[in-house]
């Protein structure tokens, strides 16, 4: 009887096990595992980049000089404007003469004055009623006022501005009846002896890649179309201390063209030394701020994708140069990364080909 009650209780234990593991396998069904994420990756490649460096400055000529009264003074009159062209030697400003024309006067009187002593003191000397030593100081104090009266002629000569060489007037910078310090600037001229150049910008990566003589392409808005040959004629060997960049100037011949100061140009500039870096697509990038930028990147071996972080550099077309963070032929994920989690598994669907690179 015993053994019965036994073997009922077995049966009944099976069947409740049954039902549970047809209800298991029923709700199983019904909620089908998370698909596998399917992706495009590409391997991060060593490319050769566009060699030529791109930039935008400003046209002006290639000397320009800042002028001014080395007296200070009010200002009589200005003789040109803004954009007049000049010949060397020609007067274009100049202060009231009253005040410098009195020092002048006050420094001839002097030397006059001066020489008048020394000649009656050598006359005494000579009666033997004066000293040496009366003598040599008065001779002292002529020299003196003689010297005083050469610097405020040099001054003198001074208190007008005259053109130190054929050029343009740039800019206008005080007005007549104006009064101005000594070595104020009044005007800037620009000399058209020396040509046109650009000045641009560089960063200190791009401008130990060039040299001088280097050749330049210009453009100018000004002139659509219209392509300028330049070269490289100085390069600067530091940095600006306001924008961390060097500046470059790049001589442009006119062509033909009529060419004025503060034309906005297009600078194109080649490089002798091809560069190699390595470069990842564009669309690889989940998220980029200047430099800094991460990057999915599929494990070796196994369908598993890790966010990295890395730092790039230059754009070229549809690439980016890799500076830090990923080797080369790492394969980075460039299309559906912007779904992915750290750690996910995917299915790679495709490799995409090697990053387009090049300007």
């Amino acid at each position: 009887m015993k053994r019965q009650h036994l073997l009922l209780g077995g049966a009944a234990a099976l069947a409740a096990l049954a039902v549970v593991l047809v209800a298991c396998a029923r709700h199983s069904a019904s909620e089908p595992a998370p698909a596998v994420r399917p992706v495009r990756v590409a391997s991060v490649a060593t490319a050769p980049l566009d060699e030529a460096v791109h930039a935008v400055g400003v046209l002006g000529p290639k000397d320009e000089a800042r002028l001014a009264f080395k007296v200070g003074g009010v200002i009589e009159a200005i003789r040109v404007d803004e954009g007049a062209a000049v010949r060397a030697g020609q007067v274009l400003a100049y202060v009231r003469q009253a005040e410098v024309g009195a020092s002048v006067e006050q420094a001839r009187q002097a030397t006059e004055k001066a020489e008048r002593d020394l000649n009656r003191v050598k006359a005494l000397y000579a009666d033997g009623v004066a000293t040496e030593e009366q003598v040599q100081d008065a001779t002292t104090a002529f020299r003196v006022s003689s010297a005083a009266r050469r610097a405020v002629e040099f001054n003198a000569d001074y208190a007008r501005i005259v053109a130190p060489a054929d050029g343009v007037v740039l800019r206008k910078l005080a007005q007549a009846n104006e009064l101005v310090q000594a070595g104020q600037a009044v005007l800037v001229v620009g000399a058209a002896t020396r040509g046109w150049v650009v000045r641009i910008g560089l960063a200190d990566r791009d401008v130990v890649r060039f040299r001088l003589g280097d050749p330049a392409r210009v453009e100018f808005d000004a002139f659509p179309g219209h392509g300028f040959e330049g070269r490289i004629t100085n390069l600067a060997s530091s940095a600006d201390a306001a924008t961390g960049t060097f500046t470059v100037e790049v001589q442009v011949e006119p062509a033909g063209a009529r060419f004025v100061q503060g034309l906005v140009a297009r600078v194109s500039l080649a490089s002798r030394e091809p560069v190699t870096a390595r470069v990842l697509p564009i669309s690889a990038l989940v998220e980029a701020n200047g430099s800094d930028a991460s990057v999915f990147v599929l494990d070796a071996g196994r369908p598993v994708v890790h966010r990295v972080a890395i730092r790039i550099g230059r754009l070229h077309g549809g690439a980016v140069e890799v500076l830090d963070g990923v080797a080369t032929g790492d394969r980075v994920v460039v299309d559906g990364a912007a779904f992915l989690v750290n750690g996910e598994s995917v299915r790679v669907a495709t490799d995409a080909p090697p990053p387009a690179h090049g300007g």
